[in-house]
């Protein structure tokens, strides 16, 4: 039976002026991936170093390992969920305009979103460390670590975020704009502890946005600033406006 605030959250999304998504690890635990913090977070189990850009630099074969156990062997087989799914609908339908992830798994893209802003870069390129050519994950052979550029034989890093790395400043700058421009700001499967995403849902509620938040258990954010807050699965939740919205 559909609850009293899915019904609300559904007509807010379907008579938005524009809409926007705002996503984090728990939207892609159903996908088969491991969330960074909490429980059973990878950092439960992993010692994150091999994650900070200076033990990269100095170790970058220790680094590549790591990454390769922990994001390559993974991510290249997940898939996309019914979340994933349904949001990439509600791009194709005109009731979202873009989505904005912290995720590096690529998997809206492969759900079929177009407008999606990876604050956190993403696992499918590489970026050479000394000439800046970027590959394709699919032209680069994981059997030899770490792999090496083609034109200068430097070591390639993975396209995403690193510890004292900066955001890449196009992501930024358009999901602050898109927050800013929204007059419905979907959170889905966050806490946003990381500076500056955590900042992002709140541009957008400094601009009138109504918040939506989809979480399993109440965030920073719910009591601040979110205005309806639906308790749950992504999967499950999303799969119920999906169907109030006829998707």
């Amino acid at each position: 039976m559909l609850d009293k605030k899915t019904i609300k959250a559904a007509e807010l999304i379907r008579n938005a002026k524009y809409a926007v998504a705002f996503t984090g690890a728990g939207i892609s635990v159903e996908s088969g991936i491991p969330s960074f913090r909490g429980e059973d977070g990878l950092w439960e189990n992993h010692n994150p170093i091999f994650l900070e850009i200076e033990y990269f630099k100095k170790k970058p074969l220790a680094s590549w390992k790591k990454i390769k156990e922990i994001f390559y062997d993974k991510l290249n087989d997940a898939e996309p969920n019914i979340a994933h799914n349904v949001l990439a609908k509600m791009c194709e339908r005109g009731f979202v305009e873009s989505v904005i992830t912290q995720n590096i798994d690529h998997l809206h893209q492969k759900a079929g979103s177009k407008f999606v802003y990876e604050l956190h870069g993403t696992y499918r390129q590489l970026v050479c460390t000394e000439c800046s050519t970027e590959y394709d994950i699919g032209f680069a052979d994981l059997s030899f670590l770490p792999p090496t550029c083609y034109i200068c034989k430097g070591i390639l890093k993975p396209d995403m975020v690193f510890f004292n790395e900066p955001i890449p400043q196009f992501a930024k700058t358009r999901s602050f704009a898109e927050a800013e421009k929204s007059d419905v700001f979907i959170i889905i499967g966050t806490n946003a502890e990381v500076y500056p995403a955590n900042e992002i849902p709140v541009a957008a509620k400094k601009t009138g946005a109504t918040i939506i938040e989809v979480n399993i258990k109440e965030s920073h954010f719910t009591n601040t600033i979110t205005d309806v807050f639906l308790q749950g699965k992504a999967t499950e939740v999303l799969g119920r406006i999906g169907e109030l919205l006829y998707l």
